[in-house]
């Protein structure tokens, strides 16, 4: 298996882009089918099964609007929390921000999360339905579309109680591209990070898969293609 560190693959996805011309919406499209297939696996009954889909503002976040489409469409329950501002995100323009505009298109539940006028989440995001409320079950899946691969920061407050609500609720969780909150370069959290069942990474698998403290929090490692040219890998 070959690993890159995140400037590399940051660097394959634009030579992706820009040198052979293959646009990121197709390359943001492959990798959101590809955790929504792997999340179908996993669900017993999937038009009877509840996924809640969590998506950061980066294309980390596109990727999870993308998986939670290919879902909805298959008839799975899906509820989408963006840990953003939706008016705000809606003036923008990029890849995942297209992605968002589908999914609301396409009367996809999404329920928003901003961020207080002090900067942190409101303590409804650290308990909330993300995992479960006392008027609702828990989903049967949760896909954890926050981080990316770029994340250098520690990750704290609200997010970082709501990631450890997810690991301590049990309720399997598919992790996109990287566990959010782990370095994808040390294979170390950021604090904290997401403990994923299931770990579908795109193109490569990350250096930081390498160090066997990693193993607890990428759980199955899945390396799936997104049309990335093979021979730049």
């Amino acid at each position: 298996m070959k690993y890159l560190s995140c400037k590399e693959m940051q660097e394959l996805d634009r030579r992706t882009i820009e040198e052979y011309g293959i646009p990121g919406m197709v390359l943001m499209e492959n990798a959101g089918r590809s955790v929504a297939l792997e999340a179908l696996k996993m669900l017993k009954q999937p038009t009877k099964a509840t996924v809640s889909v969590i998506c950061g503002t980066g294309n980390n976040g596109g990727d999870g609007f993308v998986a939670a489409r290919h879902l909805f469409n298959s008839g799975v329950k899906v509820k989408v929390f963006y840990l953003g501002n939706l008016k705000e995100a809606l003036t923008k323009t990029g890849d995942a921000i297209t992605n968002l505009k589908i999914a609301l298109k396409m009367k996809i539940e999404i329920k928003e999360v901003s961020r207080t006028p002090a900067g942190t989440f409101p303590p409804t995001l650290r308990f909330g339905d993300v995992v479960a409320t006392p008027r609702s079950a828990p989903p049967h899946l949760i896909i954890d579309a926050i981080f990316g691969i770029g994340l250098t920061r520690p990750v704290e407050g609200a997010l970082k109680e709501l990631i450890e609500s997810i690991n301590r609720s049990k309720i399997p969780v598919i992790a996109v591209d990287v566990p959010s909150g782990l370095d994808c370069d040390k294979g170390i959290p950021l604090g904290t990070a997401i403990k994923a069942t299931k770990t579908i990474t795109f193109g490569a698998a990350k250096v930081g898969f390498r160090n066997p403290l990693a193993k607890k929090y990428l759980g199955e490692l899945i390396v799936t293609d997104i049309s990335i040219p093979k021979f730049l890998s």
